[in-house]
């Protein structure tokens, strides 16, 4: 299992491993979400494991618990999901350094359009892999804009209109969506193909149904 393979050789506390490990899936499986479950962190391993990291243990704890705290109505879900991951750590044999770069890389996924460290390859990877559904094919986008709503189901259209609008062109007006030339190059056209399309749904009669 990836969490064992990921987990086993710096934390020798088997039972924390295992507690940890159900708390996580209980925490992504939570009857809330709808975008931000298993399968979007499964989908950031798989492009993990198909590329070279830097340290690739430091990326992928990174991606474990990058959502871990999701509330769709709070500002502080990526400082609480790295505060998880620095406790988890604080157990672990992975030296200081590398349990910080592991918080590091979560508290930057609060805004993906702030200024990146052009030269810092791992952070520019995982940040593109946690956008890469922006330039998915035109159906799974929708359902991913679909899934979202779901996610702010407690907030009504009035408000969520707009408030999703801010965020579309935002992201729109970013320079580069994708940091990673290899990314840049497959997923940015579409990205901003997608991001246009919900953008004027939102400002006409709303999204697709799927």
């Amino acid at each position: 299992m990836r969490w064992e393979q990921l987990t086993s050789s710096f934390m020798p506390d088997s039972q924390r491993r295992t507690e940890v490990l159900h708390k996580l899936m209980a925490a992504y499986q939570a009857p809330e979400r709808h975008y931000h479950t298993l399968a979007h962190i499964g989908a950031l391993l798989n492009r993990a494991e198909q590329v070279q990291l830097l340290d690739p243990d430091v990326v992928k704890l990174a991606i474990w618990f990058h959502d871990a705290v999701y509330n769709a109505l709070k500002s502080d879900n990526e400082a609480r999901s790295a505060a998880w991951a620095l406790d988890f750590l604080t157990y672990s044999t992975l030296e200081p350094s590398r349990c910080r770069r592991v918080a590091y890389l979560i508290e930057r996924t609060h805004d993906h359009t702030q200024a990146q460290p052009p030269d810092d390859a791992d952070l520019l990877f995982f940040l593109d892999a946690d956008l890469s559904i922006l330039g998915a094919p035109e159906p799974d986008y929708w359902e991913y804009a679909r899934q979202v709503r779901r996610e702010y189901r407690v907030v009504p259209d009035v408000l969520y209109r707009p408030g999703r609008c801010k965020v579309l062109e935002k992201m729109l007006a970013t320079p580069k969506l994708f940091r990673t030339a290899e990314m840049h190059e497959k997923l940015e056209a579409s990205a901003r193909r997608n991001l246009q399309a919900e953008l004027q749904a939102w400002k006409g009669t709303g999204l697709p149904q799927g």
